[in-house]
């Protein structure tokens, strides 16, 4: 499962998650990492499930439209490309001083 960039959880999301958590025998840890999620996050959503006020986790977050979405994953795309692109060069001038 990837991700969702930013930590931007849906409401029905993060009750699932907390039901993952009460209703079966995993920890948070083990149910955060199944879930793809930080443990930090779910810990806070069974706390504020536990009060009643997980509806109020996240109300002023909206939820990325799909040119965030895209815009974001070829951010990263990019960023691998040049990190590769300066490898790549790197070990062209280590085997061209090699050669010599």
């Amino acid at each position: 499962m990837e991700r969702t960039p930013k930590g931007l959880y849906s409401p029905e999301f993060r009750a699932e998650a907390v039901k993952l958590v009460e209703k079966s025998s995993l920890s948070v840890d083990r149910a955060a990492k199944q879930l793809s999620i930080p443990k930090s996050s779910l810990g806070n959503w069974v706390r504020a499930a536990k009060k009643g006020q997980l509806a109020e986790v996240g109300k002023g977050q909206k939820l990325p439209c799909e040119q965030e979405v895209e815009l974001a994953k070829l951010r990263k795309e990019l960023a691998e490309v040049k990190q590769e692109r300066d490898l790549l060069k790197k070990f062209a001038a280590y085997f061209a001083k090699e050669s010599r």
